[in-house]
């Protein structure tokens, strides 16, 4: 159980303690691609977990990015309900924060998790704010921030932290253009492209070699040495997929890899892993 909205800060103070506030961040991994990819299916997430939590709905905004992700507020009487959706992680964050102890973040916690279809439900942080001891006077307690480890979010940061021999990002661009991903040259050009964009000089000729006699793996395979490592694909007809991978000792910026794949093949969505190879 999650307990009621208003708590006290220390049971065992002597001093009676009340909040103006409490806020959860809750992360929802292993979700639904498809309901991540809509902004409009993200927001009825929303509305309808403050709706049968009993929040007060006043208002709600939602905007979608280019290639893919959502964010979105509902705004309740009692404060908000916040989302933040990456679908190629499969991972949406969501922040509930209410001043009203009529709303049940069971319930909230609960639907959101169905409606992502979410497979692992972490409640990341539980905390009140606006601590108050005396009338008027805001009560000073922990230092959060001081004792909570806070990882990086920049992938250029952490490389430079851990100092790798390479990075490894592998893309799968979902429901691409038939036509492009048949192509040999497209491919090829395709390559061509990406080693201009993120500055990666290539050795040797790029390879594109049709395989399968097996039409669920039918499709082309495509390999191009670069001079800090490789750029390999597999393009598969049956399912119109792009399987993707770039590892380099070079650094480079991984969304920037999937993004311009996704654009170029014409993709509905896609999924992204990296990895710092030691």
């Amino acid at each position: 159980m999650l307990g009621k909205n208003i708590k006290f800060v220390d049971d065992s103070q002597e001093e009676a303690c009340f909040a103006l506030g409490r806020q959860l961040t809750i992360e929802y991994y292993e979700c639904g691609a498809k309901v991540l990819l809509d902004e409009n299916l993200v927001e009825k997430v929303l509305l309808k977990a403050a709706k049968e939590s009993g929040a007060t709905i006043i208002s709600s905004s939602f905007h979608k990015f280019e290639p893919q992700g959502v964010s979105g507020v509902v705004v309740i009487a009692e404060s908000h309900f916040t989302v933040h959706a990456w679908p190629e992680h499969d991972y949406a964050a969501v922040d509930i924060f209410t001043c009203g102890d009529n709303i049940d973040l069971e319930v909230a916690i609960n639907s959101m998790k169905d409606s992502f279809q979410s497979e692992n439900v972490v409640i990341s942080s539980d905390q009140n704010r606006g601590i108050i001891s005396k009338p008027f006077e805001q009560k000073k307690v922990g230092q959060v921030v001081k004792n909570s480890k806070i990882y990086p979010i920049s992938w250029k940061k952490e490389y430079e932290r851990k100092n790798p021999w390479g990075v490894l990002t592998s893309v799968d661009i979902y429901d691409s253009d038939p036509q492009i991903i048949r192509d040999a040259k497209s491919i090829e050009r395709f390559v061509y492209d990406l080693c201009d964009l993120i500055d990666m000089k290539r050795f040797g000729e790029c390879k594109v070699i049709h395989f399968g006699e097996d039409e669920r793996v039918e499709g082309f395979s495509m390999t191009q040495m670069i001079e800090t490592s490789l750029i390999s694909g597999h393009f598969a007809n049956a399912s119109n997929r792009v399987y993707l991978d770039v590892f380099s000792c070079k650094f480079y910026e991984p969304r920037e890899v999937a993004e311009f794949a996704l654009s170029f093949f014409k993709g509905e969505h896609y999924k992204m892993q990296i990895a710092l190879r030691q």
